[in-house]
């Protein structure tokens, strides 16, 4: 694994839907960070997932074959609190919608957990708890119309797990913001506390930012100027790629973290050889020839094209065997006939 990362110094890692879903690695996904360990590469865990601590992360990844230390894991709770402590006096009240580790995180930096409207707290942090249902929601939306500060710790509206995609923790914020008419200000990505948080402690001149989703991950690299690969092993699917708007849009494509195993020049979303694309009548068209080799290149060409020229939604047509062949594998097959 000597040549794969060459011009990067470290690696920030997203977890559910890039490393695990749930408490399943995604396949050869621990191998992978163990070969880029061994080469040499830092890695730091930065997850949107505020329901488990550092240390209980870090536990699951070494379960899972990644022997990991709690300082090489950030949560979206940790950087969460961490603006709490710059907004509030020691001992303030802050009500807590989430799990455990959130509640403690909350302690870690001198402020008092509550569970109720009615002991004035003021602020709100809210992160992902499979245990939040409308009690917790009720109380939250007390605190909120009363005044109290509202801090989200992401807004991710789903979960990949090993079962499917689950309400995330953007779902229960949704919501509070219905019943509120408020908006939270948000710790995790895509705002830049978390990535921050990861390229400190390794210290980082050029990381590469992998993950599964556009809204987050990729735009969360894109607003902190760090370059970006995306697994299609969680969230983003191709034709979510192909309409990312260009503050989502990765500089890198992948099937799994399997591709940091090869050249990343391999992956650059740009121009491919083998496939030709044009743009006619507001579709494109694919042309596949005697095109060979990993079919995701087409999806990187068709990205290159459409980016170039447009944004948002688009038909794909192919135009030979080759190239309708390829759509049905990469997930666009619906998008052209």
């Amino acid at each position: 694994m000597s040549g794969p990362l060459n011009g990067y110094d470290g690696v920030l890692l997203d977890l559910d839907g890039t490393v695990i879903r749930g408490a399943q690695a995604v396949p050869e996904a621990p191998d992978v960070v163990n070969e880029l360990r061994r080469a040499g590469r830092a890695v730091q865990f930065i997850t949107n997932n505020a329901s488990r601590a550092p240390e209980e992360v870090a536990q699951h990844l070494t379960a899972l074959g990644v022997r990991t230390a709690p300082e090489e894991v950030v949560t979206s709770g940790q950087a969460a609190v961490a603006l709490l402590a710059t907004q509030l006096p020691a001992g303030a009240a802050v009500l807590v919608v989430g799990a455990e580790a959130l509640v403690v995180a909350v302690r870690s930096v001198g402020l008092r957990p509550v569970v109720a409207a009615s002991e004035r707290p003021a602020a709100v942090v809210q992160g992902h708890s499979p245990e939040t249902g409308w009690a917790q929601l009720a109380e939250a939306c007390l605190a909120i119309r009363g005044g109290a500060t509202w801090i989200a710790c992401n807004v991710d509206p789903t979960l990949p797990t090993e079962r499917g995609l689950l309400p995330g923790n953007g779902a229960m914020v949704a919501a509070l913001r219905a019943a509120t008419d408020r908006k939270p200000t948000v710790a995790g990505k895509p705002a830049r506390p978390l990535l921050d948080a990861a390229v400190n402690r390794i210290g980082a001149q050029r990381p590469l930012v992998v993950g599964d989703r556009l809204d987050t991950d990729i735009a969360g690299a894109r607003a902190a100027g760090l370059d970006s690969l995306l697994v299609l092993s969680g969230v983003a699917d191709a034709v979510a790629l192909l309409a990312a708007p260009p503050e989502q849009r990765p500089g890198h494509l992948g099937a799994d973290l399997r591709v940091l195993r090869g050249s990343l020049e391999k992956t650059r979303i740009q121009a491919r050889p083998g496939w030709r694309v044009e743009l006619a009548d507001g579709a494109l068209l694919l042309h596949g020839g005697g095109a060979a080799g990993d079919p995701l290149d087409a999806l990187r060409a068709l990205c290159a094209a459409w980016w170039v020229e447009r944004t948002g939604p688009v038909q794909v047509h192919a135009c030979d065997d080759t190239a309708a062949t390829v759509l049905d594998v990469v997930g666009l097959g619906e998008v052209v006939r």
